[in-house]
C-alpha cells in the first residue's frame, strides 16, 4: 500500500472550511429526521441548539486536537472564530430585520459554550464521557432534561462534529500563509 498524499490548504483556507463545515445543516437535518413522529421534542428548538451546538463543537475540536506545538494552531482558531464572528452578524441582522428584535447570535454562541464548559469542569472525573455530558446538557438547554432522544441528538452532533473535524485534520497539511508563495 502506497502512502497518501495529504492535501495541502493555507491556514486561512482552513479555517474558512471550518466555518462553512460548522453552518452547513445537512448532518443537523440527518440527525433531525431520527427523531420519532410521534416525540414530544420541540423541533424547533432542537434544530436551533443543534446548529449552536455545532458551530461550538468545531471550534473545540481545533482546541482540543491541533497540538499545542502546532504553529498553526492560534491562526485556524482565529480564523474560524473571526467568520463565525461575521456570520452571526449576519444572523443577527436578518433576526432583526424579520422578527422587530435585536439579538446577538454571537453572545448566545459564548453564553452556550460557557454552559457546556463549566457543566464539563463540574464532572471532571465522571464516569460518562465528554459527549454524553454534552448531550445531557444539550438536553437540558432544549428544555427536555432526562429525555433519552434530546440527550442522544446532543450527544451524536457532538460526536459526529469532532470526529468530522479530526478527520479533517488528518487529511490536510496546513501551510502557513507566506507573501513569497504569491512570488513569481
Amino acid at each position: 500500500m502506497g502512502q497518501v498524499k495529504k492535501q495541502e490548504l493555507f491556514v486561512e483556507k482552513f479555517g474558512e472550511n471550518l466555518s462553512i463545515f460548522a453552518i452547513n445543516r445537512d448532518d443537523l437535518k440527518e440527525l433531525l429526521s431520527f427523531i420519532p413522529k410521534n416525540s414530544e421534542l420541540n423541533l424547533t428548538t432542537i434544530e436551533y441548539e443543534l446548529q449552536i451546538l455545532k458551530i461550538i463543537s468545531v471550534g473545540w475540536a481545533i482546541s482540543f486536537y491541533m497540538s499545542k506545538s502546532d504553529n498553526n494552531k492560534k491562526a485556524v482558531s482565529q480564523i474560524y472564530w473571526t467568520h463565525i464572528r461575521e456570520i452571526s452578524k449576519n444572523i443577527s441582522n436578518l433576526t432583526s430585520v424579520t422578527s422587530g428584535k435585536q439579538i446577538d447570535y454571537f453572545e448566545i454562541l459564548k453564553k452556550r459554550l460557557d454552559k457546556y464548559v463549566e457543566v464539563l469542569q463540574k464532572s471532571q472525573g465522571a464516569k460518562s464521557g465528554t459527549p454524553s455530558i454534552i448531550g445531557s446538557v444539550f438536553a437540558e438547554i432544549c428544555n427536555f432534561e432526562n429525555d433519552a432522544v434530546a440527550i442522544l441528538t446532543g450527544t451524536k452532533m457532538f460526536a459526529l462534529t469532532i470526529g468530522a473535524v479530526k478527520a479533517y485534520l488528518d487529511a490536510v497539511e496546513i501551510k502557513e500563509y507566506n507573501e513569497k508563495d504569491n512570488e513569481n
